[in-house]
């Protein structure tokens, strides 16, 4: 079966790109979808380039979560990626994702 990742990313983006490619061809991950919390991040560029969808969630719909939560239903997301994302994850959002988001950007 199948898994799908979203990247969360607030900057350039290099790290997203570099996952994006490294599971390009792979059958079994599939990256689905990248979020981010700024309209200018060089991320949406990066994704976009790389056929992979890409939304900005405004920084006070990451607060509650349930936006976020919805959009990452909508694209059938198992796990999350934090790859240089700058904003605290709120709870429900950890709630719905134990033990699958994965930080590799501090």
């Amino acid at each position: 079966m199948r898994k799908y990742i979203a990247i969360l990313a607030s900057g350039s983006g290099s790290n997203a790109e570099n996952i994006i490619n490294y599971f390009e061809k792979n059958n079994r991950i599939k990256i689905a979808l990248v979020l981010s919390n700024k309209e200018n991040a060089g991320v949406l560029e990066r994704a976009r380039r790389l056929d992979v969808p890409s939304v900005v969630v405004p920084q006070n719909d990451w607060e509650t979560g349930e936006k976020v939560i919805t959009l990452l239903r909508q694209y059938r997301i198992d796990f999350i990626v934090l790859a240089g994302f700058l904003l605290r994850i709120p709870e429900v959002l950890l709630c719905a994702y134990p033990h699958k988001i994965i930080n590799i950007h501090p």
